[in-house]
Order: C-alpha cells, then sequence, then structure tokens
C-alpha cells in the first residue's frame, strides 16, 4: 500500500492518491473531513487556518461508500487560491507580466528548506521550494492517513494522540482507562493536552511566545492499541515496522526527533528496567506485563499498544525573524515573514497520527491477504485466535 501527494502551499489544490486499498472497504466523506478538521484546530495556529476549511472531495476509487480496490484520489481545494492565480499559475509568463508581479524571493529562510532546496534544483525564485516544503502539504497526508485509520478501526485497531510538552511546559503521563477516553479528553483540549492542571500553562506559554513575536515547540505522543503480534519483520532492516514509523514521524515537517516505548531513557535504566516480561493465560495468550518498548520487538509488534513519540522543533518562521543573505546581492538582511503559527504542537499530534496509521495499515495491508476487506478482516481475526493458542 502506498501513497503520494501534490500541490503547493497557495496552488488550486492539494491531491493525494492511494494505492493498494483493499475492495469492499466502508469509508465515507465524513471520515476524512472529520480528521481534516482535527488538523485544523489548536491553540497558536495562524490565520491561514481561518481562510481554508479543509474538505476532501473523493474523485476516484470509492463507489457508494465503499473502495473498489483500484487507486483512491483525495482532493482538497486551496480556498486561499483565488489570491495567488497570477503568483502561482502554471502558464508561461511574459517579461512583462513577470514584471507586474514582482513577487520573486530571493531571501532564504533560516530553518525551511529555501536554500538547500534552491542550490538543489537551480530556482532563483525561492517560491518554488517554499510552496511545497510548506506544512500545508500535511493537509492531504492527514487525508491518506484518515483513511488508514478507518481501516484500522474496522479491523478494531485504534489510534489516538496527545500533546505531552509545549515550551517547556510538561504533562504528566496520562493516566486513562480506555484509548476512548483519552481520545476524548484530548479532543476537548485546544493544545490536546490529557492533563488538565497544565492546559492554561501551555496556552500561555504560546501566547507569550506570540506576543514576543516568537515560536515554541514540544512533544506528541501517539498510541496505538488493538495491533495483532507480529506485524512487521526481524529478517530485513527495511521490513523492521518500528523504523518505518520512526521514518514517518520524522518526514513531519518540523520533526528533529523520536523515540518508541521509554526511547532515550532506556540509557539510564539497567536492562531489567528496559526488557519486559512475557506471561501468558489462557483468555487472552501472549502478553507483556510491562511496556516499556511500547509495542515493538525485534521489528514486529508484540500486541502490547504501540507508544511513539515525537519532537517538534519551533516553527522557523518568525515575526522577530532571524538574520540571512540575499542569494542574488549577497547582502545581509532579516528572513521575510510568510503567515505563520506561533506553535502547531497540538495540530502536529493529528499529522503524527496519520502518518502511523499509515504505516500500520500498510504493514498488515502488505503482510495479509487483502485484495477484498471482507477476506482481510476474517484473515485478521482468524489470525488472532490461532495466537492465543500458540
Amino acid at each position: 500500500m502506498r501513497y503520494l501527494t501534490a500541490g503547493e502551499s497557495h496552488g488550486p489544490q492539494l491531491t493525494t492518491i492511494i494505492e493498494g486499498l483493499p475492495a469492499g472497504m466502508p469509508i465515507t466523506n465524513e471520515d476524512i473531513n472529520e480528521e481534516l478538521g482535527r488538523r485544523q484546530k489548536g491553540h497558536g495556529r495562524g490565520r491561514r487556518m481561518q481562510i481554508e476549511k479543509d474538505q476532501a472531495f473523493i474523485s476516484a476509487g470509492i463507489r457508494h461508500g465503499y473502495t473498489l480496490g483500484s487507486p483512491v484520489a483525495l482532493v482538497v481545494e486551496n480556498d486561499d487560491w483565488k489570491h495567488w492565480t497570477k503568483i502561482m499559475g502554471s502558464e508561461g509568463l511574459s517579461e512583462k507580466k513577470a514584471e507586474e508581479i514582482k513577487r520573486k524571493i530571493t531571501r532564504p529562510r533560516p530553518g525551511h528548506a529555501d536554500l538547500n532546496g534552491g542550490i538543489k534544483y537551480g530556482h532563483r525564485d525561492l517560491r518554488n521550494v517554499l510552496e511545497r516544503s510548506s506544512a500545508r502539504e500535511t493537509t492531504v497526508r492527514v487525508a491518506a492517513g484518515a483513511v488508514a485509520k478507518k481501516l484500522l478501526s474496522l479491523l478494531g485497531i485504534e489510534v489516538a494522540s496527545h500533546v505531552l510538552e509545549i515550551g517547556g511546559v510538561k504533562a504528566e503521563p496520562p493516566a486513562y482507562e480506555t484509548i476512548q477516553q483519552l481520545q476524548q479528553v484530548t479532543e476537548e483540549s485546544s493544545v490536546r493536552c490529557f492533563d488538565k492542571n497544565v492546559e492554561q500553562q501551555m496556552k500561555d506559554a504560546i501566547d507569550e511566545a506570540k506576543q514576543k513575536g516568537d515560536s515554541i515547540g514540544g512533544i506528541v505522543e501517539v498510541i496505538v492499541e488493538g495491533m495483532p503480534v507480529g506485524v512487521g519483520s526481524y529478517v530485513h532492516y527495511d521490513r523492521k515496522l518500528d523504523a518505518k514509523l520512526a521514518a514517518a514521524i520524522m518526514s513531519i515537517n518540523a520533526f528533529k526527533g523520536v523515540e518508541i516505548g521509554l526511547g532515550f531513557e532506556a540509557a539510564h535504566r539497567f536492562g531489567s528496567e528496559v526488557h519486559d516480561e512475557i506471561a501468558w493465560d489462557e483468555e487472552k495468550g501472549y502478553y507483556r506485563k510491562t511496556n516499556r518498548l511500547g509495542g515493538f520487538e525485534g521489528g514486529m509488534t508484540t500486541g502490547m499498544p504501540i507508544v511513539v513519540r515525537g519532537v517538534m522543533k519551533p516553527i522557523p518562521t518568525l515575526y522577530k525573524p532571524l538574520k540571512s543573505v540575499d542569494i542574488d546581492t549577497k547582502e545581509v538582511f532579516e528572513a521575510s515573514v510568510e503567515r505563520s503559527d506561533s506553535c502547531a504542537v497540538p495540530a502536529a499530534a493529528v499529522v503524527a497520527e496519520a502518518v502511523v496509521a499509515w504505516e500500520l495499515a500498510a504493514a498488515i495491508v502488505d503482510q495479509f491477504p487483502s485484495d477484498r476487506y471482507e477476506q482481510l478482516a476474517e484473515y485478521i481475526r482468524s489470525y488472532r485466535e490461532d495466537v492465543k493458542g500458540f
């Protein structure tokens, strides 16, 4: 199972094409649009979220609420496109028209892809880089992730996320009874935090950064329950599922670190305090007494909850800009400002859910018979029963 995305931040639309979904899987626009709406929420979001009301249009691969087995195409229109048709149009420009627009960007912003991308592709107008490298692209990654989350949910696998830290304000690990409770509580929080005691402190930290013309980052955590045992592989490095999750988290704009289970904390403990003892009972079969390894051993799922964390750096577009160098004149300047958020950590948690859900769904589809949804669901049910009796 795979997908591609296309589109620029201020282009007419964003598109994703998904290949490999089983035929006969129920899916609706609402399943996708609910996730797109979640991505747009969060204390600290900028004006772009007030302009765009992201809605996905299914243009291929789904008929009467069910997948066909052919590629699924999803389109999200950019409402702001109407203000950018001259600047971002696909048609060629005369010298006169180009002079009229006068929007060439030659000043790379620190922390962005502007300069590196310009050098790589030979762009003297850095808008050719920043339009695609923008986090706006995560809109259709969330759309693809919504489809993956739907498949996982139908198979009894639930995905949730929450914010552990924003700008140095740390939440306590969530003491939830069910993953549904975690989903509900965090959904009601404007910073997507389970710990109500620090929610206002996080909002205050965001507001303070915005007032200073600065930005702040944080840590998000994704938790998945219900994954079958043995998904992934120990045989080849590129089939280790925890490695794929790490790559997926690191692929999100502004993410600079990832850990699974105890993660870096394991470096400070003895082995007896890191590994999870194995137990068995007749009702649930094999299980771990603890979950310090975050649901993985040897690149494969253990059946315990999957726990993945990602570190998001502060967004580099600052209203108190850093210095850079003009690529044409080589003069020092203060970096230009595109619309930006002072903090996008709560929204990034939703994106993290999406990319994790995609990798897990793809691993299941790749490992089990999956041409038809009913066939896949029955195989997973039977597999779970077989695992209990191993």
